[in-house]
């Protein structure tokens, strides 16, 4: 084993043991780790469908509609079409790294330019303003509506039903979900399509109306760019969508010879193809809105339940109700139970790093789950587009940020070509990407509230996403990568196995006295053995020993860089590594 630097004495063995939510592998879902060889043993179709089951959300058709209530048709689509580009070529690599090292975003975003506590704060974004408890919220809102007007239960009442229902679905994690997401996909499909199949025969006119569809924009039906920049940063808002989908293709099993053509089309559909089903439902919740906003009036005309009751009656009149309040609610399982699971992921990652504690995944999920309820009685709904188009800033710098290190800093070598998430290997932060996501988040949100005029205003997710993706590999060449990577993996057994893919040996941590696999294991210089990642997290008397002054160091661009004993180099790796 390297020599590593150990500024204290070693501790006595602390046999560090964890509650039964935690060291059950059903229940934690690997919450906090590397998702290992032997419980990825679902088959690329299965974890494609469970993550693509996840977007069965309703508020694409709100969010649509809304847009198109708001600025027209003419800019709705343009909009809708411009955010879907975006979100699908930001998600590639993001899918891509993912499911290739089984980790989730909260750990590939460590890796990936942020630093170990620097995802701290994107963590909070990720289980805040986007697709956790805000979305949840909104989902839930959709729910109680449809409750509301199908069952007559009171909007306070249908909040906590929705809160409820969720959680015996999430607590089990991917073995509940993925059975869940398997068997009711077909239904929902037939149910969303169902409605538009219906007027296409009954009434194929409606569909070249709409082209003329005005909403309450004040020009019209026709383009606006200040309609378009407005109406793509709502859109934009669920970029981070990708984080749900790759919080399931981390279960992907390995990319083999056999399987290369399935696991890609698996990533590639599941990952960042879920925005393609994503626009066509914003496209048709603007279609809907223009549809039903003759009877009920433009106020009401962006909610979902209110669109499909009025869509299933042009083929089902007599249960039409029944019908639509049956689908809503089928989405909103399906979604929610994806937001509460995401959440509580996030939340874990989070608290963990604050409190060197972890009293397990499920508890998150109560709290999640708590604070969606909170934002439903407070009628987060009717904030909709406001809500969406302030976090988009945020979210987009972020993804944009990581994504700049994926494929621009990675491919010219300015960053590790691995993924690197453990706290032994990593510094606290690191400039390129937490400093990018920081000051492109300050300037959009600046945009935002007008201190560049209209259009600064109009498209400042834009301006996120290019200081984001100009700004990360401009820090990596000023720091020359020293941020990334703290010290030297100290383990004798390699990383890689013979056949190249991430070794499947398994290792005792001498903390928990617990078995996992390689890449969760690191080298521990205050207890002079191995240590699992989350031990190593939970590690609150070691203050960092392991990376103190005079501890080999790796860095980028002509600096010392990991052992090369640790195994095959993954393709592009830096020299020596």
């Amino acid at each position: 084993m390297t020599e590593i630097v150990d500024n204290q004495a070693p501790p006595a063995p602390s046999g560090r043991t964890y509650n039964g939510w935690t060291r059950s592998d059903t229940l934690e879902d690997y919450s906090l780790r590397y998702a290992p060889k032997s419980f990825r043993r679902w088959t690329p179709y299965v974890v494609a469908t469970t993550a693509l089951g996840g977007i069965a959300y309703l508020a694409d058709f709100a969010i649509g509609g809304s847009i198109a209530v708001s600025h027209g048709f003419s800019s709705a689509a343009v909009a809708i079409l411009t955010a879907a580009v975006v979100i699908f070529l930001t998600g590639i690599p993001i899918s891509y790294y993912s499911a290739k090292y089984s980790i989730d975003m909260d750990l590939l975003t460590r890796g990936a330019g942020f630093g170990y506590l620097g995802s701290t704060l994107t963590s909070v974004i990720y289980a805040s303003f986007t697709f956790t408890f805000i979305f949840f919220a909104l989902e839930g809102s959709i729910m109680a509506q449809a409750l509301e007007l199908g069952l007559h239960i009171p909007l306070a009442v249908g909040y906590v039903v929705c809160s409820l229902i969720i959680l015996p679905l999430v607590v089990y994690g991917m073995t509940a979900l993925s059975k869940m997401q398997v068997w009711t996909q077909p239904i929902w499909l037939v149910l969303m399509v169902a409605p538009f199949v219906s007027i296409a025969v009954q009434e194929p006119g409606k569909f070249s109306q709409f082209t003329h569809f005005a909403g309450d924009s004040p020009t019209g039906s026709a383009i606006s760019m200040l309609g378009v920049g407005a109406g793509a940063g709502v859109a934009l808002s669920l970029i981070a969508q990708i984080g749900e989908q790759v919080d399931y293709l981390r279960f992907m099993p390995d990319k083999t010879p056999e399987n290369g053509r399935r696991w890609w089309a698996a990533v590639l559909g599941a990952g960042p193809g879920w925005v393609v089903l994503g626009a066509l439902k914003q496209l048709g919740g603007a279609f809907l809105a223009f549809y039903v906003a003759g009877s009920i009036g433009l106020g009401k005309a962006n909610e979902p339940i209110q669109q499909y009751v009025h869509g299933f009656r042009t083929f089902a009149a007599p249960v039409a109700l029944g019908l639509a309040t049956f689908f809503v609610i089928l989405s909103q399982i399906k979604i929610n139970s994806t937001n509460a699971y995401s959440g509580s992921l996030s939340w874990s990652n989070f608290f963990s790093r604050l409190t060197h504690r972890h009293p397990g995944r499920v508890v998150y999920i109560f709290l999640n789950v708590g604070i969606a309820l909170a934002l439903m009685e407070g009628g987060v709904f009717g904030f909709l587009n406001t809500v969406l188009g302030f976090y988009s800033n945020v979210a987009i710098a972020w993804i944009g940020a990581v994504v700049a290190d994926l494929v621009v800093n990675k491919p010219l070598g300015l960053s590790p070509s691995y993924i690197e998430f453990k706290r032994a290997h990593l510094h606290h932060f690191n400039p390129v990407g937490f400093g990018s996501m920081l000051l492109a988040s300050a300037v959009s949100i600046a945009a935002y509230f007008g201190a560049f005029g209209e259009y600064g205003k109009a498209y400042s997710p834009f301006v996120a996403l290019f200081l984001a993706m100009v700004l990360s590999p401009l820090f990596a060449v000023l720091t020359r990568g020293r941020y990334y990577i703290a010290r030297v993996d100290g383990l004798e057994e390699p990383l890689l196995g013979a056949d190249g893919l991430l070794s499947a040996t398994t290792l005792t941590c001498d903390v928990c006295t617990t078995d996992f696999e390689r890449p969760d294991m690191a080298a521990c210089s205050f207890h002079q053995g191995s240590v699992c990642s989350l031990c190593c997290s939970l590690e609150k008397d070691c203050h960092d020993s392991c990376k103190g002054p005079g501890t080999p160091g790796p860095v980028v661009l002509g600096m010392p860089v990991v052992r090369p004993d640790s195994g095959p180099a993954p393709a592009g790796s830096p020299p020596g590594h």
